[in-house]
């Protein structure tokens, strides 16, 4: 199913800030953030009142590759403009003055049809003698690119860099991932475990990769592995998944935005193929709607299979939102922004704890009496007391974790693993709960409610975080639950160590043995 653009959508095309004078004439750049297209044809491009015809432009897809409108327009066969590649208008006029500027594109794209981009963009005067890092337009990958990027750095800062320059795969493998790439930060992978993980996914004994600076934290996930594996193991369910992208709406009053929001409701089942008509694997479970002074907020909440999803969504929001732009027949949509930040990327929330975002994951273990006592010097009572004091603290501190440090083993896991690091903002969020049980022993649970983790895609496919991953045999379709589960085991094995560590005053002793405090 094919989508139809808005014009307020075909705006988000254009490069903001791409618009310059060239030797040549004037240049600018569009980004193809729709989905893949023909392209087939270029009418015009017109600068403020001055129209300019296909015979004075040409398309620069990057590589060498360039492109003269009147060439390819001329034999009809066009060009494939993939997802996420860009094209830069060169065009042969007069240079235009610094300030602002009207630049119109009229152009038919396969299987769109005709499409015209119509957007504002200055031409600013910015000084030749800036410092800039080396690059490379065909190949910033190559072998070369990368050396004269760590002379410069070299000679920029007057050190000389042994370590940074080393590392063992093939650059080319970075790009999407790493720009203007100049060598590896080491991080040190300390191994943790074998954990017993009782899941729905996950089942059986998994040796843990933890990627860290930090001494002591290896020592006290394995602590609290070994006190798990002696009760049985941990056992894991994911109780949620979904990933969000939340566009707002903008209207002239509040009836509008309420109006606007009982009509997304009733045309769900016509919005949901719009969405997934960008991809294979996301699929839209549900739209909720916030409404507030004279704003829809609209949080689109999706399955994405085995990534995390941020950017599949947001291309699948883009198309669902082209469509309510072109169809909905009520009050005049004054703005539409595609996130309006209710959807918290890379910021810990308090709808996420509610709602979900990425998984939910539950790890939850009984500790027997005799096990917690003999190896970690406390008892389920005095756990159980410390937690709750703990709870006080948490609330009055306004944290969205009453636990110890969870975001010690999802970082460290995080890292050795190829995820996106600053989803640690997230993920973070923990749930904790203990009792003591009717037998005198000791229940411990944890609820992630927004662990954002992904088993393709991003940095999983590089080649030590992709190892990490192959050791917990979680690369592969349909691992990423597997995954989720293992992380929660590891959260909750670090919350019983170090809570004990605390509750016992071994915290301090324990730092002075294996980490910096000497």
């Amino acid at each position: 199913m094919i989508f139809t653009p808005s014009p307020m959508l075909l705006k988000l095309l254009y490069t903001r800030g791409s618009l310059h004078n060239t030797p040549e004439g004037v240049a600018f750049s569009i980004k193809n953030r729709l989905d893949t297209v023909h392209l087939s044809r270029i009418d015009y491009v017109q600068l403020d009142d001055v129209r300019i015809g296909p015979e004075q432009i040409a398309l620069d897809l990057g590589e060498g590759d360039v492109r003269p409108a009147a060439a390819f327009n001329a034999d009809g066969a066009g060009f494939a403009l993939p997802v996420g590649q860009s094209a830069t208008f060169h065009l042969a006029t007069e240079p235009l003055p610094e300030g602002l500027h009207t630049v119109l594109v009229q152009f038919t794209a396969d299987p769109f049809g005709d499409l015209s981009v119509e957007v504002e963009d200055s031409i600013v005067n910015i000084p030749d003698n800036r410092t800039r890092i080396p690059r490379q337009d065909q190949d910033d990958y190559s072998e070369a690119a990368i050396q004269a990027r760590q002379r410069f750095a070299e000679e920029f800062s007057g050190q000389q860099f042994k370590h940074l320059k080393h590392y063992s795969f093939d650059a080319h493998d970075l790009q999407g991932n790493c720009e203007h790439f100049t060598g590896v930060a080491q991080i040190p992978v300390g191994l943790a475990g074998p954990l017993h993980v009782n899941g729905e996914h996950a089942q059986g004994d998994f040796l843990i990769p933890m990627a860290t600076t930090e001494g002591t934290l290896v020592a006290s996930y394995n602590r609290g592995i070994q006190l798990l594996n002696l009760c049985g193991g941990v056992k894991c369910t994911i109780i949620g998944d979904a990933m969000q992208r939340a566009p707002v709406f903008v209207f002239d009053d509040a009836r509008g935005a309420r109006d606007f929001g009982k009509w997304v409701e009733e045309n769900l089942d016509k919005i949901r193929p719009e969405a997934e008509s960008t991809s294979r694997v996301a699929k839209l479970q549900y739209i909720d709607t916030y409404l507030s002074n004279k704003f829809a907020f609209l949080r689109f909440n999706y399955s994405t299979g085995d990534a995390a999803g941020q950017n599949m969504v947001g291309r699948a929001t883009f198309a669902a939102c082209s469509w309510i732009l072109a169809n909905y027949p009520g009050s005049p949509i004054r703005h539409f922004y595609l996130e309006s930040n209710f959807a918290t990327d890379k910021k810990a929330s308090q709808i996420n704890v509610m709602r979900t975002r990425g998984k939910r994951v539950v790890a939850e273990c009984v500790v027997k009496r005799d096990i917690l006592q003999q190896r970690m010097r406390v008892t389920p009572e005095q756990l159980a007391y410390h937690g709750q004091v703990s709870n006080v603290g948490a609330f009055m501190s306004g944290a969205n974790n009453n636990g110890a440090h969870s975001a010690n083993g999802i970082t460290a896991m995080f890292i050795a693993t190829g995820q996106d690091v600053a989803n640690v903002s997230e993920s973070s969020a923990g749930i904790l709960y203990s009792e003591v049980t009717p037998e005198g022993d000791l229940y411990i649970s944890i609820t992630i409610p927004s662990l954002i983790v992904a088993t393709h895609g991003g940095g999983t496919g590089l080649a030590t975080q992709n190892e990490c991953l192959r050791m917990l045999g979680c690369v592969g379709r349909g691992t990423v639950n597997k995954f989720a589960e293992i992380v929660a085991g590891v959260v909750l094995a670090g919350e019983l160590s170090l809570g004990a560590a605390i509750s016992s005053s071994d915290w301090v002793s324990s730092h002075e043995q294996y980490g910096r405090n000497r």
